[in-house]
Formats: C-alpha cells, sequence, structure tokens
C-alpha cells in the first residue's frame, strides 16, 4: 500500500522530570488523526530518536502503534539496519519502515541503491525511503531517484532537498505508479504537491492539522483556487516553526498551547528562543483565527 496523504511525524513530549510523557504523546496521536492525518510517524527526526534510549524508543512506538490499531491509521517507524528492520514484523501495525538515504559517507548513487535494495530485500515490510541530502551529504538525480522508486518493496520517498530543484521537477515528472513521493520539506510542500506530490510527512501539521490535511486534499483535487493561497499562509507558518533546530520551536509553540507538558528537548539541541517562539504563535494565531 503506497502512503499518501498527511502523515504527522510526532514528536516525543517530556515531562517535568525529563522522562517521556507516554499519555500525552498518546493524546497528540488522537489529536492530529481526529483532525485529518492518514498517519503517523515514530521515531522520525521529529522525534529526537537519538536521544531515546532503548526502552524509551520501544515505549514510544508501542503508544503510537496503539493508537494507529484503534484508528486503523498508517504508520511508519524510522528503521535504517536490517536488525531494525526485521524487528519491526512483530508489529502489525506498522505500514511501512522509514529509511535514511546512508548519511555522511556519501557513498555515490550506485552504492546508495544498492544499500536500499539490500534493505528492502531483508525487509519484513515495505520501504519509505528518506532523501535528504542536506543532512546525509549524498545528492541523487532523478534519474537514480525514478530506480530508488522502482524497486521492489519501496513505496514511497520522503522527499526533502531543501527546495524544489530541477531533480525535483524532472523526478515528479515520472514516478513509478507503485511509488508515493512525500513532501518532507514543509514550506515547499504546495508547489511539490502542485507538480504531483502524493502527500507530506510535515513535522508543522502538529499545529494547524486539519489546514495541512486540507490543503492536501486540495491539491489532490486540483483546486487551484483553494491550494494556492492556503499553501502561501502555510508556507509562512511552516517557516516559522523550523525558525530554529526541529523541533524545538514545533515543542515551544505546543507547550505554550497546553498540548504537553513541557517544551524541553534533549542535547545537542537546545530550547527555542523566546522571539522565535512568539513569532510561531503569531504566525499560528493569524492562519487559524484562535490559537491552535
Amino acid at each position: 500500500m503506497r502512503p499518501t496523504g498527511l502523515y504527522v511525524p510526532l514528536i516525543t513530549p517530556f515531562d517535568e522530570r525529563g522522562a517521556v510523557a507516554v499519555d500525552v504523546l498518546t493524546a497528540l496521536a488522537h489529536e492530529v488523526l481526529a483532525a485529518g492525518a492518514a498517519g503517523l510517524v515514530a521515531l522520525g527526526t521529529t522525534g529526537e530518536p537519538h536521544a531515546l534510549d532503548d526502552a524509551e524508543q520501544r515505549r514510544v512506538v508501542d503508544a503510537v502503534a496503539a493508537v494507529c490499531r484503534e484508528r486503523r491509521a498508517g504508520l511508519l517507524v524510522g528503521a535504517h539496519t536490517i536488525d531494525a528492520l526485521r524487528a519491526l514484523a512483530e508489529r502489525p501495525e506498522v505500514t511501512a519502515a522509514l529509511c535514511l538515504v546512508p548519511p555522511f559517507l556519501r557513498p555515490g548513487e550506485e552504492a546508495v541503491l544498492a544499500h536500499l535494495a539490500r534493505l528492502a530485500e531483508a525487509s519484513p515490510l515495505p520501504l519509505v525511503v528518506y532523501h535528504v541530502p542536506y543532512r546525509t551529504g549524498q545528492q541523487l538525480s532523478a534519474g537514480v531517484l525514478h530506480r530508488l522508486a522502482g524497486l521492489p518493496g519501496v513505496v514511497g520517498i520522503k522527499h526533502a532537498v531543501g527546495g524544489i530543484d530541477a531533480d525535483t521537477v524532472a523526478f515528479l515528472a515520472d514516478v513509478p505508479p507503485g511509488c508515493a513521493v512525500l513532501g518532507g520539506e514543509d514550506a515547499y510542500i504546495s508547489p511539490l504537491l502542485a507538480l504531483g506530490g502524493h502527500g507530506g510527512i510535515l513535522a508543522s501539521a502538529h499545529v494547524a492539522t486539519a489546514d495541512y490535511a486540507a490543503l492536501i486534499a486540495a491539491w489532490q483535487a486540483e483546486d487551484v483556487a483553494r491550494a494556492r493561497p492556503l499553501g502561501h499562509r502555510l508556507a509562512t507558518l511552516s517557516a516559522a516553526l523550523f525558525a530554529e533546530p526541529n523541533p524545538s520551536v514545533i515543542k515551544a509553540v505546543l507547550h505554550a498551547r497546553g498540548r504537553i507538558p513541557t517544551p524541553a528537548v534533549r542535547p545537542p539541541l537546545l530550547p527555542a528562543t523566546p522571539a522565535a517562539t512568539a513569532r510561531a504563535l503569531r504566525c499560528v494565531d493569524e492562519l487559524t483565527g484562535v490559537p491552535a
């Protein structure tokens, strides 16, 4: 099954003692699904998996999986090794694994294809490949993206290249029919959808979830008159929410609105500054007309 529509990569909320606030995470998961998200992502970058120990990671996936099972929603889980992928076989709620292009080494396009083909062959679940070259250091051309999208077992590409470039346009002109392209660059989701994207994995959609879901639906319905102005407004909100390293500002906004107990992030991240938080809150209020 191709994952399409809006997926929200959930934050990991922390309580006053610094522990994972599992009940709050469960409530957030229910909230965004009720507001129109098609699915959730657990242990994506927004969830700070680098700062969670193994037991905390299991608690996060347990909580999110339970909500997705109850609501029959899609669930992507971050997993980047064969062992991690095989462990997901025990979780029937998981739709697909979100698997990063190998970071830092810059092994080259053919090596990336070979690596992901091996993972897809070994995985009990389909893969959504996360292409984010400004984090991984590995560029992929439109031709290689097309080949990657056609690999058996690959059902999606999370496309986050920092904007819309020539390779984005060329790739979206000829996406294999079994693969969904999900925008992962929140401020550019509207133009990506206009070019033929199938949805988005959008951290910004913790806030104004219904509006991001409506944007995707409008482009899918080719309702340009509705989609274009909404896309411009949401781009402004996304820029404010990503003004400092993700998910610091998003957590600050959620805390300010009483949806999580603290705005805490774990090292090496720092909490959002008051100025960035205030700007984001103003954007939320301007978009929705009421506090989010």
